[in-house]
């Protein structure tokens, strides 16, 4: 229901109008790494994994994502920890056509992205490697890392705004996927409440009756 709730915010704003877009992934640990995963509730769909960039192994799952340009969830998904980012980008690339997205070198290859536009009509742009032969202008290569910024931006505020993402402490997965839905659901209601109304939201928090919203109104202009 929530998901629907967003779906059909997205189109009123037009942001399903929009053909480019980012694309990156967030690691999502569960269970801890030591602890037998035999009895858990995540067994046979989380995977064992190590972060290059926090330096850790983990066990969870990998949250990929495809934004807008402004750093809106248009489409996201959880695949095994373990999964290669560009085959866990696929299932939501064939949801689309026409898009150019830009993404970090986790989506790099040459021959996948060819067969991605050939498949899809989407386009997939990173920065290269210094030791590729084809190299790009290092105006483009700034602006795409800048790009990167913004995606980076979603994912911190989605990690940090209510329970964080990294310690959810879900018991099954459909208590994660629930979490996770209701944030990305957050995310564009509170970019709504901004944008429209000028509320900005703190937090959300639950009451035995009431959902209350903390919130900062805009001042009102004094002389």
């Amino acid at each position: 229901m929530l998901e629907k709730f967003r779906q059909q915010w997205l189109l009123r704003l037009g942001m399903t109008l929009t053909n480019s877009g980012l694309l990156d992934t967030k690691l999502v640990p569960d269970v801890g790494y030591r602890r037998s995963k035999k009895h858990s509730g995540f067994q046979g769909s989380g995977a064992y994994s190590y972060c290059v960039s926090k330096k850790m192994n983990y066990f969870g799952y990998k949250l990929i994502a495809i934004c807008t340009l402004e750093g809106l969830p248009l489409l996201y998904g959880l695949v095994p920890a373990n999964t290669d980012e560009r085959k866990a980008a696929e299932a939501l690339l064939d949801e689309l056509s026409g898009f150019s997205l830009f993404a970090d070198k986790g989506f790099l290859g040459t021959d996948w992205q060819y067969e991605i536009c050939q498949r899809t009509s989407n386009q997939i742009w990173t920065p290269k490697r210094k030791n590729q032969r084809k190299q790009q202008s290092d105006v483009f290569e700034h602006w795409i890392n800048g790009l990167q910024l913004r995606i980076e931006g979603l994912f911190n505020e989605i990690r940090n705004f209510g329970k964080n993402l990294e310690r959810l402490l879900a018991k099954t997965i459909i208590a994660l996927c629930a979490h996770i839905v209701a944030k990305m659901t957050n995310h564009l209601l509170m970019y709504i409440l901004r944008s429209q109304f000028g509320i900005d939201v703190l937090s959300f928090f639950k009451t035995p009756n009431l959902i209350h919203i903390k919130r900062i109104m805009p001042t009102p202009c004094t002389r």
